[in-house]
């Protein structure tokens, strides 16, 4: 079962609305859903929330080291209440996914983001799951640091902010530890708009002709 769920991003006002915040917004989102409130641990370097959910305790970690240290905090936390790397989802923006889509795995390397990388260097293990939020990519390598550091556009923002609200509806299942189950509930992505009805075909045929007046017969002559 996941014990910790981890949102990364960056503290503070000026990241709030950034791509790079949104597994914060993930983890904001199931704090609501489970009625839970994140607060500052000065213990853990970031926002914590503990829930209780089906006789478990769930835990809720965003850290306030930025992205690069959010190993700290997460070890820190982990290491405590002895939660293994393979109880701990961390969710994160993902640039290889387009906006709406999310992905679950499990282990595997970093692909590049800073925050993954300090986790594996402070767990000491990659087989932590993952939760990759779709954010796009800016096209060119040069452009990535400024692009995730921007906000999406409001139609990116829409799609992201449903592919999180689609994702939250596997967290009983990531929580009671049925994995199978949550990754077919993540994968099945969003649903496909319907295309617009097409009119029905026009069935009477041209409009008729009227009717000829019928003839009418000449008067008989009268016999001679």
């Amino acid at each position: 079962m996941i014990r910790l769920f981890v949102g990364l991003g960056h503290p503070g006002p000026e990241y709030e609305a950034t791509r790079h915040n949104a597994g914060f917004w993930w983890v904001d989102a199931l704090a609501d859903k489970l009625g839970a409130r994140l607060v500052a641990e000065r213990s853990w370097h970031g926002h914590v929330a503990r829930a209780n959910v089906a006789g478990s305790t769930v835990w809720l970690l965003q850290p306030m080291t930025f992205m690069n240290r959010s190993g700290q905090s997460v070890a820190a936390l982990a290491r405590f209440y002895k939660i293994a790397p393979a109880e701990v989802l961390v969710v994160h923006d993902e640039l290889d996914l387009a906006p709406g889509q999310a992905k679950l795995k499990c282990g595997g390397g970093s692909g590049g983001h800073n925050g993954l990388k300090d986790i594996h260097a402070q767990l000491g293990s990659a087989d932590f799951w993952r939760l990759r939020l779709g954010i796009g990519h800016p096209g060119v390598k040069a452009e990535v640091i400024d692009y995730v550091l921007r906000k999406p556009s409001p139609e990116q923002r829409e799609a992201i902010l449903a592919s999180i609200e689609r994702t939250l509806a596997a967290s009983p299942e990531l929580i009671a530890g049925e994995m199978e189950r949550a990754t077919m509930k993540i994968h099945a992505g969003p649903p496909r708009p319907r295309p617009p009805r097409k009119p029905a075909p026009d069935v009477s045929g041209p409009p008729s002709a009227p009717a000829a007046p019928a003839a009418s017969n000449p008067p008989a002559e009268d016999p001679p």
